[in-house]
């Protein structure tokens, strides 16, 4: 299997190796609100991106949907309140208040939780406890995750509060339909 350090796009190995990606190693893209770590990118599978992902605490990425998209979470470490289902009323506020027609409700997810969610599935997660929570996180197709994650991370990265509008804008792009706000503290 081929080692990387993970530069991302161009760094691919021959297809008859593998990729081996080392703890620690990977792009990373980091600002106040994330810390994502690209592990797999769509430079080395046809299939999906894959990323770990630091939450810091307070950071809710909002509810959302996506219609081509099928995402993938895995919680390695804290706890991370999760939605993924369709609501009986897409409020536009508190998807934490949510609940499904056959009565699901978010949960607190803990280590080793999963949530798959496919095309067409509101989705959410958020960090409301004072710990950083890590997840191994998959989107499927790539690379369209990686470059919005790029894009995103960029936003979040400038002084003061989150630019409500240039989000809304990068997620139209990107297949997203933003239905509660994205917060970080």
């Amino acid at each position: 299997m081929a080692a990387t350090e993970g530069t991302g796009a161009g760094d691919g190995a021959r297809a008859s190796e593998g990729l081996l990606v080392p703890p620690g190693h990977g792009r990373v893209v980091r600002t106040p609100a994330q810390h994502v770590t690209f592990k797999v990118t769509g430079s080395h599978s046809r299939t999906a991106s894959t990323f770990e992902v630091i939450v810091p605490p307070g950071f809710d990425v909002g509810a959302h949907v996506h219609t081509r998209s099928e995402e993938l979470f895995y919680v390695l470490e804290g706890e991370l309140d999760v939605l993924a289902f369709e609501p009986r009323v897409r409020t536009p506020e508190h998807w934490q208040k949510w609940e499904s027609r056959s009565g699901t409700r978010v949960v607190r997810a803990t280590p080793g939780t999963i949530i798959v969610v496919p095309p067409g599935c509101p989705h959410a997660f958020a960090n409301p406890t004072e710990t950083p929570a890590k997840m191994f996180f998959q989107a499927s197709p790539p690379p369209d995750h990686e470059r919005y994650f790029e894009e995103l991370l960029e936003i979040l990265g400038q002084e003061g509060p989150p630019d409500h509008e240039a989000i809304e804008e990068l997620r139209r792009r990107y297949d997203i339909e933003q239905l509660t706000p994205l917060r970080h503290r």
